[in-house]
C-alpha cells in the first residue's frame, strides 16, 4: 500500500513539472529576508549557519492550524505531540531534548526554568505570524544556554492595515474553533489584536481540551521613535491521559497559563545600532493525577521571569561588531519544587570579518553567563562562510554549549521520581558543514552535522522497586546530514511550488552500565518530508504534505495531510484533512496519535 501511494504521488508531481513553463518567472523569494534574531542583522542568503525560514505564504499553504503542526513539516525538527491543537507538544532539534531547544518571540527568550515541556505553550496563533526563523545546531553563542541544540524565533506581523477578519472551524472529534483578528492603523500608532477559542471533545478518552488565545501588538510613536509592545495570554485546559504515567487507573488532567509582556525600541546613529528591551514572562502549570480528585495528587508551579537586555552592532572598516548584555531574574513558587530564585547575566560579543574581496566571512564570538546557582560558563563559537558565486555559498561553524538543569531535574519528588540538587550542567561541542544555492526558481541546501554531548541527565535506578533519580550519566554522539530543496514553477501562469527535504541522524550512546533508565534515545533516524502547493485554477489552492519517519527504536510511519483553500472576494473556505490514510503511530510515550480527521473552515475579512 505504501509503495502504491508513493508511486501515485510521484506521477502527480512529474505530470505537474512536465507542464511547467520554461520561462523564468519571478516567484516569492526568501533570499532578501534579514535574520533579525541576533545582534548582527544579515540577509538570509549571507548567513553562515543552517537556518530555515517559514514564510507567511508557507504558513498559509501548510495545511497546519497551529505552530506545532507547522514545525512538523521541517526536516531536522521533531515535534512529539501528545494530542491535537498543540495542547502539549515537545520540541526537539537534531536529536536534542525538549529541554535543549530555545523558543523566542520577536527575539524574547521564552525558556521556562521549571521544564522544557512548557516551551510550546508560548507558541503564537498562526494568524499573527509573519515568519518563523529556525536556527539549527549550537546557538548558545547567540542566545545563551537554552539554545543547546538550536533556537526558533517567531517573528510577528507589524501591520494588518485597517481590517477585521473572523474565522470559524468545525471538524472531527467535536472540534470547534473561532477567532477574531483586528488590525488598526492610526496616525502615530498601529495595533494588532487577536482573540481565539479552540475546543474539542477529544479523539480518545480524556483527550478533550479548551484553549484560549489572546494576543496584542502595538507600535507607538511610529513616526519618530517607535516603541513596540507585545502582550500575550494563552490558557490551556486539557485531559492528559497517559502523558506522564501508564497506570490505567489514573485520569490525568492539566491546566497551563502562559503570559508575556515586552517593550522594545531601536536607536540608530550612523554605524551604531542599539536595541533595548524589557520583558516579563509568566507560566503557571497545574497538574492532577486524578482529574476528579484534586486531593489525591496535585502539583502547582508558578514561574516568573523578568528581564532586560541591550543588543547593539557597530559597522566599521574592519567589519561588523555585535555585542550585548541580558539580565534576568527568575522566581518559582511550587508545592513540589519549593520556592526558588535564580539571577542570570549573559554578555555577548562577536565580530564579522570580510576577506578575499568580501567573498569570505569569519565570525568568531562568545557568550559568557553568570548563574547565581551555577556560577560562570562560557559558550565560544565561530562561523565561516565563502561565497563561491552569487548563487552558491559554502559555510561551516563550530560551537560549545551548555544547559543547566531545570528545577524539575533538581528538586522534583514523587513516589517514583527523585530530583538531584547536585546535578552538573549538560555540555556539548557541535559542528556542521553546509552549502546553500539560490535562484529565482530553485533553492537548495545541505548540511553535515556532528555533536559530542557529555553529562546528559537521565533518571536511573539500580533495583526495580527503587525510585528513579536524576543523574549526569550519558555521553551521546550524534552525526547526520540533511538536504532541503524548493522549486517554484508555473502551470498556465498559475504559481506552483514543490519542496522536498530529508534528514538522516545516527546516535551513539557512550558506555552505560545501568539496570533501569527512564530516557531512551529515540531520535528520528530517517525523516522525509515533501510538500506540493498547486493552483489548479485561479483562486483555488491545493496543498499535499507527505511525512515519513523512522525512529532509532525501529518504529516507522507514513502520514499524509492535505488542505484545499477557495478564495472568493472577502470569503475564504478551507478544508484540512490530517492523517488521510489513517496511519497508526506514536510520537511520544504510549499515546496514539489521532486517526484520520477533517476540519472545515470559513474566514471572512472586513475591509
Amino acid at each position: 500500500m505504501k509503495n502504491k501511494l508513493n508511486l501515485i504521488a510521484l506521477l502527480v508531481l512529474v505530470t505537474l513539472q512536465a507542464k511547467a513553463q520554461q520561462n523564468a518567472v519571478k516567484m516569492d523569494s526568501l533570499q532578501e529576508v534579514t535574520i533579525t534574531s541576533t545582534r548582527i542583522d544579515l540577509p538570509f542568503k549571507e548567513n553562515s549557519r543552517t537556518i530555515d525560514i517559514i514564510s507567511s505564504t508557507d504558513i498559509k499553504n501548510s495545511a497546519a492550524t497551529n505552530v506545532a503542526d507547522l514545525l512538523q513539516q521541517v526536516a531536522g525538527i521533531d515535534i512529539r505531540r501528545r494530542g491535537t491543537a498543540g495542547s502539549q507538544a515537545d520540541l526537539y532539534i537534531r536529536g536534542g531534548s525538549f529541554d535543549q531547544t530555545l523558543l523566542l518571540i520577536d527575539g524574547v527568550k521564552m525558556d521556562d526554568a521549571q521544564t522544557g515541556h512548557h516551551t510550546m505553550n508560548a507558541a503564537l496563533p498562526i494568524e499573527v505570524i509573519e515568519r518563523i526563523e529556525i536556527i539549527k545546531g549550537p546557538a548558545a553563542r547567540a542566545f545563551g544556554q537554552n539554545a543547546f541544540a538550536g533556537a526558533i524565533n517567531i517573528v510577528t506581523k507589524n501591520s494588518l492595515d485597517n481590517s477585521v477578519s473572523a474565522n470559524i472551524e468545525v471538524g472531527s472529534f467535536n472540534q470547534l474553533n473561532g477567532s477574531v483578528t483586528v488590525g488598526s492603523e492610526l496616525e502615530n500608532s498601529s495595533h494588532i489584536v487577536h482573540m481565539g477559542k479552540l475546543t474539542s471533545g477529544g479523539y480518545r478518552p480524556n483527550s478533550d481540551y479548551n484553549n484560549s488565545n489572546y494576543f496584542l501588538k502595538s507600535i507607538f510613536n511610529k513616526n519618530e521613535q517607535p516603541i513596540e509592545m507585545i502582550a500575550t495570554f494563552f490558557d490551556r485546559k486539557f485531559g492528559a491521559e497517559n502523558f506522564y504515567t501508564t497506570n490505567p487507573t489514573f485520569n490525568e488532567y492539566e491546566e497551563t497559563q502562559n503570559s508575556l509582556l515586552a517593550f522594545s525600541t531601536a536607536f540608530r546613529s550612523g554605524a551604531l545600532k542599539i536595541k533595548p528591551r524589557v520583558y516579563w514572562k509568566r507560566n503557571q502549570d497545574m497538574f492532577l493525577l486524578r482529574r476528579n480528585d484534586p486531593s489525591f495528587y496535585r502539583n502547582l508551579h508558578i514561574t516568573n521571569k523578568a528581564g532586560a537586555e541591550v543588543n547593539a552592532s557597530y559597522a566599521s572598516s574592519l567589519g561588523i561588531t555585535g555585542f550585548g548584555v541580558d539580565v534576568s531574574q527568575i522566581y518559582i513558587s511550587s508545592n513540589n519544587l519549593g520556592d526558588r530564585n535564580r539571577f542570570m547575566t549573559t554578555a555577548f560579543l562577536e565580530h564579522r570579518f570580510k576577506l578575499l574581496n568580501e567573498k569570505m566571512d569569519i565570525t568568531p564570538g562568545v557568550a559568557v553567563t553568570y548563574f547565581s546557582d551555577f556560577k560562570f560558563h562560557a559558550f565560544p563559537g565561530i562561523d565561516l562562510g565563502y561565497q563561491v558565486s552569487d548563487k552558491f555559498r559554502l559555510y561551516g561553524n563550530v560551537g560549545y554549549t551548555y544547559r543547566i538543569p531545570t528545577y524539575t531535574d533538581l528538586y522534583y519528588s514523587d513516589p517514583v521520581t527523585v530530583g538531584n540538587e547536585n546535578l552538573n550542567p549538560e555540555e556539548a561541542l557541535s559542528s556542521e558543514l553546509g552549502g546553500k544555492f539560490f535562484s529565482s526558481r530553485f533553492n537548495a541546501s545541505f548540511a553535515l552535522f556532528y555533536k559530542d554531548a557529555n553529562n546528559l541527565i537521565d533518571y536511573i535506578k539500580a533495583n526495580e522497586d527503587d525510585p528513579f533519580e536524576a543523574q549526569n550519566i550519558r555521553d551521546l554522539y550524534t552525526k547526520g546530514f540533511e538536504v532541503n530543496t524548493n522549486y517554484n514553477f508555473t502551470v498556465g501562469n498559475l504559481k506552483q511550488n514543490l519542496s522536498v527535504a530529508y534528514t538522516f541522524m545516527e546516535d551513539e550512546v557512550g558506555d552505560l552500565n545501568l539496570n533501569f533508565s527512564r530516557y531512551s534515545i529515540n531520535s528520528l533516524k530517517h525523516q522525509f518530508i515533501s510538500r506540493l502547493n498547486t493552483q489548479p485554477v485561479k483562486n483555488f489552492n491545493l496543498n499535499l504534505i507527505y511525512k515519513y519517519a523512522e525512529r532509532t527504536a525501529g518504529l516507522s510511519y507514513n502520514v499524509w495531510d492535505a488542505s484545499a483553500i477557495i478564495h472568493c472576494n472577502t470569503f475564504e473556505f478551507s478544508v484540512t484533512a490530517n492523517n488521510i490514510f489513517d496511519a497508526d503511530y506514536i510520537e511520544s510515550g504510549v499515546i496514539p496519535m489521532p486517526p484520520s480527521n477533517v476540519l472545515f473552515g470559513l474566514r471572512y475579512k472586513f475591509n
